[in-house]
This record gives structure tokens, sequence and C-alpha cells, in this order.
């Protein structure tokens, strides 16, 4: 009994001392990773001269506070919230879109009795490896699907990703094909097992491909660069961007020309738009963050 009781004590006493060390360490990373946002935010309403002088501080002081960096971005304040707009009905859109596609076609690759599977996959990957180049896309896209000025141009770009469709097809392989075998037997079709079987079961798969999709439209302005003209069309990394090109330019011209104008904070801008655009998206990580870590297969075969 003595002998039972100090190994009790003996592993009690490990596993404080590991999680002891275990929290310290992930907080330690916590605050590492936090600490770049934080100056970011910080640097957002600091006085630009305070930031060419003394850099960037963890508290810069009463003095050095300033709003002329949101002041610039909200100038047209319409014009954001029209971005806005455009970019969040894009992200939601293209991301339950290329959920589906992504899904599909990974359940279908996953399946043991498809008898093309391995040329499918052969296909995909081929794609990884060669491309057509720009020049090509740009004239597919342009020239015969008409992405010009069209908001689907910012949509069905983004819309299948390889590697989205490997890792789709891995994680449903690892679900039991029995549940497809007595599902069949019942007399369900493939969409019925698809909808109703596979999509529930694959909830942190979808979890973590809807974050990294979305990540993508809602960063995306190389696409909106390339097919959309009209202003009220941009999302709101271009628009932001365009926001800075014209405040460097600005200030640019006026250090070449020596002309009197009023000074742009291009780097609390620069902090500014950061603000601005990451905030939304990290603000939706904490509710799909659960589903990284959590399986819900386990259990699902008895027997």
């Amino acid at each position: 009994m003595k002998k039972s009781k100090t190994r009790k004590l003996d592993h009690s006493a490990d596993m404080i001392v590991f999680n002891t060390i275990s929290y310290f360490l992930t907080a330690t990373f916590a605050i590492i990773c936090v600490i770049p946002f934080y100056l970011v935010f910080v640097g957002s309403f600091t006085d630009e001269k305070s930031i060419l002088t003394k850099g960037f501080s963890f508290f810069p002081g009463v003095k050095n506070l300033s709003l002329e960096a949101y002041k610039i971005i909200l100038t047209s304040p319409n014009s954001i919230f029209r971005a806005y707009g455009v970019t969040i009905m894009v992200t939601i859109t293209g991301t339950i879109l290329a959920i589906l596609i992504v899904t599909m076609t990974g359940y279908v690759l996953s399946r043991p009795d498809f008898p093309w599977k391995n040329q499918f996959s052969f296909f995909f990957f081929f794609t990884t490896l060669f491309s057509g180049g720009l020049v090509p896309w740009y004239l597919l896209c342009t020239k015969y699907l008409g992405f010009t000025n069209h908001i689907y141009a910012l949509i069905v770009p983004g819309l299948f990703s390889v590697w989205n469709m490997i890792i789709s097809k891995s994680f449903m392989k690892g679900i039991p094909y029995e549940l497809v075998e007595s599902a069949k037997m019942d007399g369900a079709s493939d969409p019925l097992i698809y909808f109703r079987i596979m999509l529930p079961l694959s909830k942190p798969l979808i979890a973590t491909l809807s974050l990294f999709t979305a990540l993508g439209y809602w960063n995306d302005w190389y696409n909106c660069m390339l097919y959309i003209n009209d202003h009220s069309m941009w999302n709101l990394q271009y628009m932001l961007q365009n926001i800075l090109n014209s405040a460097e330019s600005m200030t640019r011209i006026a250090n070449q020309t020596g002309m009197v104008v009023a000074s742009v904070p291009t780097e609390s801008v620069k902090m500014a738009m950061t603000v601005v655009a990451t905030g939304p998206i990290i603000l939706l990580y904490p509710f799909l963050q659960k589903y990284f870590v959590k399986g819900i297969t386990i259990g699902s075969v008895k027997g």
C-alpha cells in the first residue's frame, strides 16, 4: 500500500512539473506571437514623427498618439464600406463553393470502388508541377471567360485548390468505408451519403479548409488588379493598397520637386491598413479553433 501511494504521489508530482513547464512555454510562445500584432495596433495610433525618430514603441505616450492614419484611410468611408461588402460577399460565397468542390472531389477520389481514382489523382497532381503561365491564363479569363469587371472574376480563380483537395482526400480515407457500404445497403444514393454522412463526419476538415480558403479570398488583391477596372467593385485589400500607393506617391513627388505639401504618415498608414484588413479575420479564428484538434470519427463504427 505504501509503495502504491508513493508511486501515485511521484506520478502526480511529475504531472505538476510537466504541466507547469508546458503552460510556461505555451504562454511564452503566445506572448511572442501577440507582440507583433500589439506593435502594429499601437503603431497605427502613433504619430509619424515619433515612429521615424524613435521607432515603434510599446508605450508611445499620450503626446505621440495620432488618428491621422485612420483619417486618411477613412477619407471616403462609403468606398471603404463598399469594399468591405465586396470582400465579405466574395469571401463567403467563394469559401462555400470551394469547400463543396474540394470535398466532393476528395470524397470521390477516396472511394476504393472508383476505378479511375489513380488517373484523376495524377492529373490533379500534374497541375501542381506545370502550368500554362500568366499570359495564357489572363487571355483565357478575359477573352474567353469574360472576367473583366465581373464579380465572379474574384471568386472563380480561387474555387479549386489541389492542395486542399489532397488534404480532403486523405482525411476522408480515414473515415471507415463500412459506413458507406451500410448506407448503400439501406438504399442511400451517393449524394445522400456525401451530404448526410461524409460532411457531418468531416467538420474538422471543413473548418480547417474554410479558414485557409477564407484567408485566401480575404487577402486577395491580385485578381482584382488584373480583372477589375470599376472602382465600385474593388475589394478591401486592393483599395487599401491604392490608398497606400497614393500616399507614397504624394510624399515622393514632394521630395523630388520640393513642393510644400502636408506630410503623409505612410508608416502609420501601413499599420492602420493592417488593423483594418486583418481585424475581422482574426476574430473569426477562435470560432474555428476547436475543430482543428477535435476528432469526431472515433467510435463511429462498432463491432
